[in-house]
């Protein structure tokens, strides 16, 4: 077994509820789906034999045969369109439901209470054909269907879809070691699946993700040889864990970013007062410094909500001057909030203990504390399941750092996911009817130069409003063991996990 780094997942495995970088590192190994996006980028059909449409609306697709769950049940047009539909229907309260919008039926079963169960824009005609209609051309469909929400699931989910998440089967690249492969808050065991059929066979004998409370604890590991590949070397091991491990060091950009954020229900952050508090937070923090200081340069300055490593990045749009650090502006624009309502209290921003995050998030608080001269200070959470618990109930009641690691590689799909009003992973609780107009404008764009037009307009919109403020975009630093080899970074930071051969 290759022993990997992890973090205990938030939630059961259900692909359409997993929107978090430890489930979601575990639930793409489990399952496959119509599509796969490889080490760098590129998607590949993986269930998929074909997926026609003429107009980017109506869309026909034809599976390959054979294909059968780890359980031995046949992967079906069912598979896909049961999942879909549980995965869209509000009842079931799904964070991942957003990712459903573009087919016709979902609002139907969205309302409260939904008018039906099932979405009519879906449509099997055989075991292995389906259909499925959107309510409008959608530029980046067939890309998204690489994507968690759009795994299959066997029938035996939907008879106790609570215990599945425990105990998932899928029909991906590898399977629950055993029965107790999931020792929770420690870690969780793969093997191979043998019945596997698609294009990311497993070049070894299983994985383990080890869940730790730090990755400095990680990093000893690694460099003991206890742990084979960590995707993120700690801060304090920056300055030297190229000299430590020589060859074995990775570090490459990625398309990854990391915001601060804010909920509705936060005292002094709601209407114009909340909107100036946060650009004039973001123009107090010195992101260039930081990035240096805390990560060697292994984090840059943030230009926009997205990833400069993505089709279509614009680092010049109007407006990214907010993300400059500008102290003299930051303090006139904080006064203007004052104006409205004085300040009170502490700022606070909490992060989690085992991501590696207390000397940037320290570093970001003495930048403002030192430029707006209010007490900031970072607010540690053991774990990120603890912490994300809060943000999703919206009981968190601070500021919390979070961010988003690219699942397709487009610009939308790190801006659909966090900012459109009807998105459950929206943590901000941000809502602006300009912003979802251009977003839908840019996936019935005509082409992709016509649809990043279209997005940097939205981003101009949250570049004004500031729903969470950008801070950073990764280059990534990693390692790996002397007991592994052929270990590659993929284009959205993690390690091409199938590719990971023993020595």
């Amino acid at each position: 077994m290759i022993a990997v780094n992890g973090t205990e997942p938030q939630n059961p495995l259900i692909p359409s509820n997993t929107n978090e970088n430890g489930g979601g590192r575990v639930v793409d190994r489990l399952f496959a789906g119509l599509r796969f996006i490889d080490a760098s980028g590129a998607l590949h059909d993986e269930v998929a034999q074909s997926i026609d449409t003429t107009d980017q609306q109506h869309y026909r697709i034809r599976l390959q045969p054979g294909w059968t769950f780890s359980d031995g049940t046949p992967v079906t047009a069912h598979s896909f369109v049961d999942a879909w539909n549980f995965g869209a229907l509000v009842t079931n309260a799904q964070l991942q439901s957003y990712t459903y919008g573009p087919i016709v039926g979902f609002a139907d079963v969205q309302a409260d209470p939904p008018r039906a169960q099932t979405m009519s824009g879906l449509k099997v005609l055989d075991d292995l054909t389906f259909t499925v209609d959107l309510t409008a051309p959608t530029i980046d469909f067939r890309t998204r269907l690489a994507y968690a929400p759009f795994y299959p699931l066997p029938a035996s989910a939907f008879r106790d879809m609570k215990a599945f998440g425990q105990h998932p089967i899928g029909n991906g690249p590898y399977r629950f070691a055993n029965g107790d492969a999931w020792q929770h808050d420690v870690q969780l065991s793969l093997v191979p699946n043998e019945s596997y059929k698609g294009g990311r066979p497993p070049r070894n004998k299983g994985l383990t993700f080890v869940f730790y409370s730090n990755f400095d604890a990680a990093y000893s590991d690694l460099l003991a040889d206890n742990l084979d590949v960590l995707d993120t070397v700690p801060d304090s091991a920056l300055p030297v864990y190229k000299k430590d491990l020589g060859d074995r060091a990775i570090e490459a950009p990625t398309a990854q970013n990391q915001w601060i954020g804010m909920q509705g229900n936060l005292a002094h952050f709601t209407g114009e007062e909340g909107r100036l508090r946060r650009e004039a937070i973001s123009m107090a923090v010195d992101r260039a410094q930081i990035g240096q200081k805390i990560f060697h340069g292994t984090r840059v300055p943030a230009r926009d909500f997205t990833s400069q490593d993505l089709p279509g990045f614009n680092g010049t749009l109007p407006g990214s001057e907010v993300l400059q650090y500008n102290p003299d502006q930051a303090r006139r624009v904080w006064a203007q909030a004052n104006d409205i309502a004085p300040w009170s209290g502490k700022f606070e921003i909490a992060y989690n203990s085992d991501g590696g995050h207390q000397s940037w998030i320290d570093a970001l608080a003495n930048s403002i504390r030192n430029t707006l001269g209010i007490d900031a200070v970072g607010a540690p959470y053991p774990t990120f399941k603890q912490l994300r618990d809060q943000v999703v109930h919206r009981t968190i009641g601070k500021a919390f750092r979070y961010g988003w690691q690219g699942d397709y590689p487009t610009m939308l799909q790190f801006l659909e996911p966090s900012f459109l009003s009807t998105s459950d992973s929206n943590d901000s609780d941000y809502h602006n009817p300009r912003f979802d107009a251009l977003i839908a404008a840019a996936e019935a764009a005509p082409d992709e130069q016509a649809s990043w037009q279209l997005v940097g307009q939205a981003q101009q919109v949250l570049l004004h409003d500031l729903p969470v403020i950008p801070i950073f975009d990764y280059v990534n630093a990693a390692g790996y063991s002397k007991r592994v080899t052929k270990v590659v970074q993929t284009w959205n930071g993690l390690p091409d996990f199938e590719n990971i051969e023993l020595k």
